[in-house]
């Protein structure tokens, strides 16, 4: 294992988030404050709980899950977009480093910066509302794997996309909608029938569900299908990125 090779790409991507901390940084703080402010105050004072848990502390997760998924999937993409883009990616496909160390600098900065992020927002909804986490140890592993999983996604989507217009398709008009439908700040009980059973195939439901259970132990799904399909999607993402280097799609080309 080339440690130096995979520390490189790691600290070249780091170098590239700390350039724009201060904006990394800020912007999930405000816009969490602004969620809370639109959801928490106006929702809220019509629906106090839900599930037995205050309406306020129930919208925390979903609102970390739909940040880690815009960010892990902007990270992940730009990060190997832009080298295709400039045709700096041949440097790194010449070096002496190998997929899995590839994949481990570029995937392994795109998830820190997510993870990051996600407990930035943790910290900035606990100003709010006090929030408990039932399962912490869960819930830090439920945030790291599904950071994983949607920065390998957004690694294929950097290798697809011959544009920024495609890159910020995906993103914008499918996971965001999906997330929103998804029961990040609703739980799919409360939907009317039959649009309770069509929310069960949005995948986005077993993630925020599952991720909710690690903090109140409630689940609009099982954890353990929530957990199921989390790992399915992650095989998925990693099947599609080996086919994707041994193919050489649109890298040597």
């Amino acid at each position: 294992m080339n440690h130096r090779g995979i520390l490189a790409i790691y600290r070249f991507e780091m170098a590239r988030f700390r350039r724009t901390l201060w904006q990394s940084l800020v912007t999930p703080v405000i816009t969490t404050s602004l969620y809370f402010v639109v959801f928490g105050g106006a929702i809220g004072s019509r629906i106090s709980e839900v599930d037995g848990v205050a309406y306020a502390a129930f919208i925390v997760p979903g609102l970390i899950m739909l940040s880690i998924f815009t960010e892990s999937l902007n990270n992940a993409s730009f990060g190997i977009y832009l080298p295709r883009f400039t045709g700096t990616i041949y440097e790194v496909l010449s070096a002496p480093v190998s997929t899995v160390e590839i994949l481990l600098g570029y995937v392994g900065a795109a998830a820190t910066k997510s993870v990051l992020i996600g407990l930035v927002i943790l910290a900035t909804a606990n100003l709010f509302v006090s929030i408990g986490v039932r399962h912490p140890l869960w819930m830090l592993v439920f945030l790291a794997l599904t950071a994983l999983a949607f920065c390998l996604f957004g690694f294929i989507l950097g290798i697809w996309a011959k544009g920024f217009e495609q890159l910020n398709f995906i993103p914008m008009l499918v996971v965001t909608p999906l997330t929103f439908l998804g029961g990040a700040f609703y739980s799919i009980d409360m939907l009317p029938a039959p649009w309770n059973t069509l929310s069960l195939f949005n995948p986005i439901v077993y993630l925020i569900s599952g991720f909710r259970w690690t903090f109140f132990g409630t689940s609009d799904v099982g954890v353990h299908i929530s957990v199921a399909a989390l790992l399915v999607f992650l095989l998925l993402c990693v099947a599609v990125v080996a086919w994707v280097f041994r193919t050489g799609y649109r890298l040597k080309s």
